[in-house]
């Protein structure tokens, strides 16, 4: 039976009550009150903790150098106490938005929701609070962009080791760049030797770094080298109550295939299966994935990774808090900091692929996966566990079945290594990974368009007549980690995206009106919002220019250019491609094309590549202007077209290509695609067919997961909170809906989004589907009962007629023409809509009437129903 772990007390811990009203300033008596609060919860601080309170609180920099569970966490949380008591701002960053939205859940219930709030790029939550949660990627972009004008007092970088990383180091390095007056907090359990960054930060903010490193666990760990087949391992750790047991992997495949082989053990007893149903409730598996996501959690098994919608992971993470889950099989994103309490670690190999070539762990990369293992408070010691090569084991089985028979065991041939997608480890691999340090962090910094143009508009925001151009820009090469080999290499590539941006338009000169000085400022059309940090950003810019935006195809023309600057989707691109295989195989079988010639037509079969001759040649000439790129391209694919062109729901794409296991990754392509389209393209390229775009895909992933907003939701409102439908906070809230009201274009075009979206489903006769796209009234919400109860038992009466004298409802994009909507302001915060259906014979006699209410006058109350988060469309009537 599952051992269930101790739950802390639903209450919110008291630390808030000791800020007083009037705030404090006082180190001496911040620290005092926060050394209460831990006393009282029971806590027995570690030295390194005690050491690095004292040092913050003396007000130096603190690089913590602990092992995981430790409490490190607890010495973040007194910077953003300190916040709170002064009065001043304490930003938290991590490398990835699940840790980032788990510590912001932390933080919201000790110091209060109204208190915390967050930022990730995909939500913005209370923004303006004395803690802020976020990626480290917000924080970097704030910080080229407002520089010391940024209210940061103290910074919290958690898992600092990420400074390393080759894609995103650079993000780590900047706020240490561009804050000198910020506090800085530099945690991670697996840092190596931080003095070379100890001694630049504090050359940099002149203010002294203190490095606190510890050794103690309060766990600790214990090391099993095991060579029995991964099953019998799993059986055993499970039977020997040192479940539950995370196992890694290194692929997304890997871990639901594993999760499957494991169904058939029985780990879970059935009153313990009771109190898993009992714990997931009515949480929606809506999607294709869903199903197999609440078979695996019925056997007490959860999955685990990117590849997952965030409440998929989510839920997971909860019931392995509560201690339902016996086994885990997830992907090392465990090591990021993820609060999944696990007894057991265990390692299914040793060697990934790392975007290049099969590699072995680095030792880093293992210590920090290995060190999730053990319960703080429950647990007396970790285990972490690896199981030895597939071929070792089945040996070694082999050889047990025939040590009666030595003749026969000569004979017996034995199951070799791979030779390919494969580097060996063994026993000493494992152990040299133990006890061998970290690695040394190595800088990673390097520019883009969208640096150098937020230094540029920060030089011109400043607009200090005492500063050069690109004074910015010069002070952040000058200070960077690098060494002054690739300093003067930096100081050079500068140089050259300067003067690209100059001849795209986006940078101009403006002549000083005192004196014959040329200004450098950004060009005043683009929006607030532009931005250039992809590296291809500029040449969507300059190819959008070639389009003509009169054509029927402009919009699909956009789609693809923005598409061709996006990294590839693997997976989805993969699986497009097998199915255009699959299709023409069929073809060509019907037609009696030869085998031979099946194969060698089958060879050219890729991903669709829609506009691929005219994005070649575009970046060809591109390239040419701007020889820096010369190794990189555009990458023509076609997902977000596909989707659009047929104005498909999420679900329907994900299972024509088989992408169940994938729903994450296709959620977060569809999320960086819509915010490219929004930042990247000018608003003067945006024609109505581009913001009706906008309005499809924002409304499109409104509807897939809200389960990040729903959380805060509780914790700022628990009344509210108690439904899992529940919408977003009202300050979040209310600040999206003024942003919809002064917008026209983005409002109509999520009103036309959300009426394609029915038809959509009338077109279908999907009628379950219609009635989720419209808002259900309630009926103190409609005293005159103006609006009717449209569920599907009366979409099917009302479209009956329809259907008796019409074959089928057009749901081409001659249906999605604009001028078929009427969206007209009947008072203030009411719009009355109404909506052309196409039939067959094109005598278009049916329409649809609905309204819309969003009374500026009352933001604040619209925003507390949850406004956004729900169809907006409230339906009158369909008929003739």
């Amino acid at each position: 039976m599952i051992e269930p772990l101790p739950q802390p007390d639903t209450a919110p811990a008291p630390l808030l009550r000791r800020v007083p009203p009037e705030g404090l300033h006082d180190p001496d008596a911040i620290l005092e009150l926060f050394l209460d609060w831990v006393t009282e919860l029971g806590f027995e601080l570690f030295p390194a903790q005690e050491e690095a309170l004292l040092e913050l609180m003396a007000g130096r920099h603190v690089v913590l150098n602990t092992p995981t569970g430790s409490g490190k966490s607890l010495v973040a949380t007194l910077m953003q106490f300190r916040a709170v008591c002064e009065r001043r701002t304490c930003w938290y960053t991590s490398p990835i938005k699940a840790l980032a939205s788990e510590k912001f859940f932390a933080a919201c219930r000790d110091l209060g929701a109204a208190n915390v709030g967050m930022l990730t790029g995909d939500a913005s939550i209370n923004p303006q609070a004395s803690v802020v949660c976020c990626t480290a990627e917000v924080l970097a972009n704030l910080a080229l962009r407002r520089g010391e004008e940024l209210e940061a007092d103290y910074v919290v970088m958690d898992e600092f080791h990420y400074y390393a990383d080759p894609e995103r180091g650079v993000a780590w390095q900047v706020p240490l760049l561009t804050l000198p007056r910020t506090q800085f907090l530099l945690m991670s359990a697996t840092l190596g030797n931080p003095a070379p960054i100890s001694e630049r930060l504090e050359r940099r903010t002149g203010r002294e770094v203190a490095t606190v490193i510890g050794h103690d666990r309060p766990v600790p760990l214990s090391y099993e080298y095991r060579e029995s087949p991964i099953q019998d391992t799993v059986e055993e750790l499970a039977s020997t109550g040192r479940a539950p047991v995370y196992i890694v992997h290194f692929t997304q495949r890997e871990c639901a295939e594993r999760a499957q082989a494991l169904t058939s053990l029985k780990l879970t007893a059935p009153e313990d299966k009771a109190r898993i149903r009992e714990a997931i409730g009515d949480f929606r598996f809506d999607t294709p994935y869903g199903k197999e996501m609440r078979r695996f959690l019925g056997f007490g098994l959860g999955v685990h990774h990117a590849g997952l919608l965030p409440k998929y992971r989510l839920l997971v993470e909860q019931l392995a808090q509560q201690g339902l889950l016996r086994a885990i099989c997830g992907t090392d994103t465990l090591g990021v900091g993820v609060n999944m309490p696990v007894r057991t670690v265990l390692f299914d190999k040793l060697c990934k692929y790392d975007g290049r070539k099969m590699t072995i762990l680095s030792v880093r990369d293992f210590q920090q996966i290995a060190g999730r293992a053990g319960r703080k408070g429950f647990d007396t010691e970790g285990l972490v566990a690896c199981q030895a090569p597939e071929w070792v084991s089945e040996n070694k089985r082999l050889d047990e079945k025939l040590r009666s028979d030595p003749k026969k065991a000569k004979k017996t041939p034995r199951k070799r290594p791979p030779t390919q997608g494969y580097v060996h480890w063994g026993r000493d691999t494992f152990e040299r990974l133990i006890r061998s340090p970290p690695e040394t962090l190595e800088s990673r910094f390097r520019l883009s368009y969208g640096t150098v143009l937020q230094l540029i508009q920060r030089d011109a925001e400043r607009n200090d007549p005492d500063r050069n151009n690109f004074d910015s820009l010069r002070q952040v090469l000058r200070d960077c980690h690098e060494d002054d080999t690739a300093k003067r290499k930096l100081l050079q590539d500068a140089a050259l995206l300067v003067r690209s941006l100059h001849r795209a338009g986006i940078l101009r000169l403006q002549r000083d009106t005192s004196s014959a000085y040329y200004w450098v400022s950004v060009a005043e059309e683009l929006q607030i919002d532009f931005s250039l940090h992809r590296t291809l950003s500029l040449y969507l810019v300059e190819t959008l220019a070639v389009l003509d935006p009169t054509s029927p195809e402009y919009v699909l023309d956009v789609l693809s250019v923005v598409e061709a600057i996006l990294e590839n989707p693997d997976t989805i691109l993969r699986r497009q491609a097998d199915v255009a295989k699959d299709q023409l195989v069929a073809q060509m079988k019907a037609e009696g094309v030869e085998y031979e010639e099946r194969m060698r037509r089958l060879e050219e079969v890729t991903w669709p590549k829609p506009n691929a001759e005219l994005l070649y040649e575009t970046f060809r000439v591109f390239r040419g202007h701007h020889p820096w790129v010369s190794d990189d391209n555009v990458r023509p694919k076609g997902i977000g077209r596909e989707i659009y062109a047929e104005y498909m729901a999420f679900d329907d794409f994900v299972r024509r290509y088989g992408l169940q296991r994938s729903e994450g990754l296709v959620l977060r392509y569809l999320s960086q695609l819509y915010k490219t389209l929004a930042q990247n393209v000018p608003d003067e390229r945006k024609t109505p067919e581009v913001w009706d775009l906008l309005g499809f895909l924002r409304t499109l992933l409104s509807r897939v997961d809200t389960s990040l907003i729903d959380e805060w939701e509780g914790l700022l409102d628990p009344q509210r909170g108690l439904s899992r439908l529940a919408g977003t906070s009202a300050g979040e809230q209310e600040l999206r809906t003024l942003e919809l009201l002064s917008d026209p274009k983005a409002f109509a075009a999520r009103i036309r989004a959300e009426l394609y979206q029915l038809v959509r489903a009338l077109a279908r006769r999907d009628f379950e589907e219609a009635a989720l796209c419209v808002r259900e009234v309630a009926p103190e919400e409609d005293p005159a009962a103006r609006f009717p109860r449209f569920d599907a038992e009366r979409f099917t009466t009302v479209m009956a007629p329809y259907f008796d004298q019409h074959s089928d409802l057009v749901f081409t994009p001659e249906a999605r023409a604009t001028n078929l909507t009427r969206i007209e302001l009947a008072a203030p915060g009411r719009w009355e809509i109404e909506h052309t259906l196409i039939d067959p014979e094109r005598d278009n006699l049916w329409r649809i009437a609905a309204e819309v209410w969003l009374d500026p006058d009352s933001v604040a109350e619209a925003a507390a129903a949850g406004e956004l988060d729900r169809p907006l469309l409230r339906l009158v009537e369909i008929g003739p």
